[in-house]
């Protein structure tokens, strides 16, 4: 009986699982990472370096949580995002990929498993 009751409440707590706001899936996230400008914008953003608009405070509220929980939360289309932002800011600006890894990722234990979750 206790199994069945620890089930039921397992499968509430799976069916309940919310998703960060998908106001936002919509960024075009290629033209973003193709203008270096804008990367080194939103960087700035995330890394406390410099001013956020509307959307990037969006983007920077969930952040945290999402990458300590491998984007557990995150929509398909935010997936997506934190791939290419991520891949884009590795590979034209390693530097500051640097910075927002020790930011967000200091004991270096949660990019490995995002890495996973986003491929």
């Amino acid at each position: 009986m206790k199994f069945f009751i620890a089930l039921a409440m397992l499968v509430v707590l799976a069916a309940g699982q919310e998703t960060y706001t998908p106001e936002n899936d919509d960024l075009d996230i290629d033209a973003l990472v193709s203008n270096p400008e804008s990367l080194k914008a939103w960087f700035n953003c995330f890394v406390d370096q410099g001013p956020c608009d509307k959307v990037q405070t969006t983007f920077k509220a969930d952040l945290p949580e999402a990458i300590q929980q491998a984007c557990a939360k995150c929509t398909s289309a935010q997936k997506v995002i934190m791939k290419k932002f991520l891949a884009a800011l590795k590979e034209k600006s390693p530097g500051d990929y640097e910075v927002f890894r020790q930011k967000f990722d200091l004991e270096n234990k949660y990019f490995g498993p995002l890495d996973k979750a986003i491929a």
